[in-house]
């Protein structure tokens, strides 16, 4: 298992598309409503040809089921995926990221040591290829797959090398029925031609495949560690209009047709895949392909893909004293490393033999990309060597040969992120009394992508014996990080035959982590330790994320992500960061959410959406999101605290400057199961007064229907300040529980609420197909309930957001405002009123002495207040006195007054709420404030 959390930034993606995997045995009728609904088309099968899961290959994986999907380019990934998986057909939806070859130009004049290396192969002489040769050279029918940019398949070194498919001669017709005409000489996936030649833009896929199969014996220019091996040339990277990235289409290609080895020196770090990861698994499991991938120039411990993917060897880099390249990535999903630099291979770029052939010059270059085709070279050798071996054992032996390079002064760094160590192909080849256990799945339950303070998790491996038999194995696991503790972390494997397996489903390891002191994001390393008779020891790893930068309040049916930065579900438009919002146990419904603040239309603060797929970064943190269960006055409650930016005169800022704590409450008594309150404190940090000053919660609600089109209307229900949004077809079907969903405005002044449908036609006020502006989010906050009548989405249903607010009137420097919003999810409308009603009551026992209403014209602040008070009072009120009243009916401040304001100094009082009564000639009036 391959966690992607904690990983580095996402890569690039193929914009305008995505590709979907259904679920076994399902129709795709309802997938193909959802397309609609979306505006995607296109819905193509990415491998119709892909050999079926067989039961005797234990964790093949189908492909045939995986499709390739035209959407808008302004469609985002999350709204996507919710209503994709939302048909209940879908097993997961990703997009196609953009991997780069991993090369490194290494110029003499760039690195003066290195210029006696680059005119020689020393590599060879350091990974014993010459005595290996002696062992065996290989074979032309073991192939091995060469995804990458074009190769010059005229040179010299290599035009003898290509593995040439005779059963499909170029005349015009698939001869051979693979669903390619005249693949003769390989494919170019990216472009979808039969031209996988050389493109004088990039140069790489020559280079690479001269270090792993240049030709031997033939009197002119290097030999490729392969020898007698061929290379099956695939271009991977697009030289039209209409080409895109293909190095995940070329994987699976390159098993398909026979090779038995494939190498990948490209990649990105994070952007972890399961569609990636189910091409891998179907290449190495169902086609038995041996895959070798560079680790990555990143000079940093993380995880790279394709490299860190499950059945993939990643090969990180050494220099030609075994010290590990300046570049080079470590970490503990290295596999061993190869040479790296100044790797003397084939060009092709500028000479020609004296014959006239084209492309016949050499040249030294560096980086992992050409450290990996050594060891795919090497692992054809293995192949042919040992023809009984599964690919799984290839990589075995690979590793198990090694010569440890830990034990060099300049690699301590290093020691144990390096690999078993360098490749040593000699050992390779004649070692065969070697052993291997590994483990090769690891399931955590409960499966999440990060783990809160206080979790408790189990975790089951599936292990297997690879090479020798082996006797008592052990399989010890232990925590690298002062933040998880073992509870429970030996599994007795026992004997195990070559290719004999164990579990431990039935007896767990069983983890806890720490309830407090972890810093956020921490990735913690666990360690498992296999050990057996007679010595045999190795090591494997995995790392799991510990203490997001969120909480999720779940207490209620209601399980929401809070962020520590003011947005609701996920911490980024992706939604990768943060779980989401669920409602009894479904799916993610809610896509994106957040708090939005604005005083003038180019005054807002927010981390909504905004142009161009990406976010606003007003908000930043105070101090963490914490959870409190039971909380004093709620079965769970979260408490938060961030910022924006203070607006200075004559700067650029476009912010409010404000000054938010955040508290949210959730309970699980009945009654109080279907909504959770937020309640937000905002502080004027500015030197001015806001005059107004505008809040509410953007939702964009995604409720599913019975045929996947996520067909969703918005309205509002004036009495309750309470806007919702429902799924049109909700009453055709009791499996979809979360038909209703919505905001209500408890606290604050007047409401504003603005239905917007997310598609609509451009000329509309609030148009979010080309961005949300802070003049639009500034429109939906302050058109009050204009357009309280104007439901989004009818008659048809359409993709639908809201806004729901409120207007202050007038916020002082330095005063305070509250603002508190009920968060509800439903089956019918009755039922959401129902919780609506239930919220306010639960939000009136949270200040047991707030009056049932407050009076118009009497105004407190700074409310909450550390000490200083000022009120305001109607013009003719006639002030006599103030009096101030703890909670038990005790008078614990009294003064006189006169007129209409009144100051007072709370400070000394206990934090808690109290009641200001202030007597006049005109009446009563009172008003809640909070002391913290």
């Amino acid at each position: 298992m391959t966690l992607a959390a904690g990983a580095a930034t996402a890569p690039p993606t193929v914009p305008g598309r995505l590709v979907l995997k259904l679920l076994p045995g399902r129709p795709a009728t309802a997938v193909d409503a959802a397309l609609r609904a979306l505006g995607a088309h296109g819905r193509q099968q990415k491998f119709p040809r892909a050999l079926a899961p067989c039961l005797e290959k234990r964790g093949s994986v189908n492909l045939r089921g995986i499709y390739q999907i035209e959407v808008p380019v302004t469609l985002s990934l999350e709204r996507a995926r919710i209503v994709l998986l939302g048909t209940g057909v879908v097993e997961y939806v990703e997009p196609l990221y953009i991997r780069m070859p991993q090369y490194q130009p290494n110029d003499p004049l760039a690195d003066s040591t290195l210029t006696d290396l680059a005119a020689s192969q020393y590599y060879l002489k350091q990974i014993q290829a010459y005595r290996a040769w002696d062992v065996t050279r290989g074979d032309s029918s073991i192939v091995i797959g060469i995804t990458d940019s074009g190769v010059r398949l005229t040179h010299e070194d290599l035009r003898q090398q290509i593995k040439h498919n005779y059963a499909d001669p170029i005349n015009g017709r698939d001869d051979d029925g693979d669903g390619y005409v005249d693949n003769f000489t390989g494919w170019d996936l990216a472009n979808n031609d039969n031209d996988p030649g050389y493109d004088i833009k990039i140069v790489h896929g020559t280079l690479v495949a001269g270090v792993a199969t240049a030709r031997t014996d033939n009197g002119v220019g290097i030999a490729g560690l392969g020898n007698r091996c061929r290379f099956l040339p695939l271009n991977i990277y697009p030289n039209t209009p209409t080409g895109y990235f293909a190095g995940v289409e070329a994987v699976v290609y390159a098993a398909d047709h026979n090779c038995k080895v494939i190498n990948m020196s490209w990649g990105a770090a994070g952007g972890y895949s399961r569609y990636e990861q189910d091409a891998m698994t179907y290449a190495a499991v169902n086609r038995d392909a041996v895959l070798v991938a560079a680790a990555g120039n990143t000079n940093a411990d993380l995880q790279f893909y394709p490299a860190s993917y499950d059945h993939v060897l990643s090969v990180s880099g050494v220099d030609n004293k075994d010290q590990k390249s300046p570049a080079a990535t470590y970490g503990h999903r290295v596999d061993l490393v190869a040479p790296g630099l100044s790797i003397l291979t084939t060009y092709g770029y500028h000479g020609t033999t004296p014959q006239g052939t084209a492309d016949a010059d050499y040249v030294a270059v560096g980086g992992t990309s050409f450290a990996a085709p050594l060891v795919a070279a090497a692992a054809a050798l293995v192949r042919w060597r040992f023809p009984q071996f599964t690919a799984d054992q290839v990589a075995a032996q690979l590793r198990q040969t090694t010569d440890n390079i830990d034990g060099l002064p300049a690699n301590a760094a290093w020691a144990t992120r390096l690999g078993t160590g360098r490749l040593n192909v000699l050992k390779a080849l004649t070692q065969t009394s070697r052993q291997e256990a590994r483990v090769l799945t690891s399931t955590l339950a409960p499966a999440r992508p990060a783990y809160l303070p206080g979790d408790t998790i189990r975790l089951a491996v599936n292990v297997q014996n690879l090479l020798q038999p082996i006797a008592g194995l052990t399989v010890t696991l232990t925590a690298l990080s002062p933040y998880i503790t073992v509870r429970q972390g030996t599994f007795a494997a026992g004997n195990l035959a070559m290719l004999g397996r164990a579990n431990n489903a039935g007896t767990p390891f069983r983890l806890a982590v720490a309830t407090s002191g972890i810093p956020l994001n921490t990735t913690a390393t666990l360690r498992y330790r296999l050990t057996a008779a007679g010595g045999y020891q190795s090591d494997q790893y995995l790392d799991i994320v510990l203490n997001p930068d969120y909480v999720v309040l779940n207490a209620s049916d209601l399980a929401v992500t809070l962020t520590s930065r003011g947005n609701l579900a996920f911490d980024d438009l992706a939604g990768s960061v943060g779980l989401g919002l669920t409602y009894r146990g479904s799916g993610n419904i809610l896509s994106e959410g957040g708090l939005l603040l604005a005083t003038t239309p180019t005054r807002v603060s927010d981390r909504l959406r905004s142009s161009g797929g990406q976010a606003r970064q007003s908000f930043f943190s105070l101090g963490q999101a914490t959870r409190q269960q039971p909380g004093p006055r709620a079965d769970q409650e979260v408490r938060a605290a961030f910022q924006d930016t203070i607006p200075v005169a004559g700067s650029r800022i476009r912010s409010v400057g404000m000054a938010v704590r955040q508290r949210a409450y959730a309970w699980s008594t009945p009654g109080r199961r279907d909504f959770v309150l937020l309640e937000y404190s905002l502080k004027n940090l500015t030197a001015d007064t806001l005059k107004p000053l505008y809040a509410g919660l953007y939702t964009d609600w995604d409720l599913p229907t019975p045929d996947g089109g996520a067909s969703n209307a918005a309205a509002w229900d004036s009495t309750r300040a309470l806007g919702y949004t429902y799924a049109l077809s909700q009453q055709s079907t009791s499996t979809l529980p979360a038909s209703y969903a919505g905001v209500r405005l408890l606290r604050g002044g007047a409401p504003a609420v603005y239905s917007i449908n997310n598609n609509a036609p451009a000329g509309t006020p609030v148009r979010l197909a080309d961005g949300f502006s802070l003049a639009e989010k500034f429109l939906t906050l302050s058109s009050g309930t204009a357009r309280a009548q104007r439901s989004a989405g009818l008659p048809s249903g359409a993709d639908v957001s809201q806004v729901v607010g409120t207007r202050i009137t007038r916020l002082a420097p330095g005063d305070s405002t509250t603002v508190t919003f009920a968060l509800l999810v439903a089956t019918s409308l009755p039922q959401l009123q129902a919780a609506a009603d239930a919220a306010r009551n639960a939000y009136a026992t949270l200040l047991p002495t707030r009056p049932a209403a407050l009076a118009e014209g009497f105004s407190v602040f700074p409310n909450p207040t550390s000490g200083p008070l000022q009120l305001e009072l109607p013009a003719r009120f006639g002030l006599v006195s103030v009096h101030v009243i703890n909670a038990l009916g005790q008078v614990v401040r009294a003064q006189a007054g006169s007129g209409n304001l009144a100051r007072l100094n709370l400070a000394g009082l206990a934090p808690g709420v109290y009641t200001v009564r202030a007597q006049g000639t005109a009446g009563v009036r009172t008003r809640a404030v909070m002391v913290h």
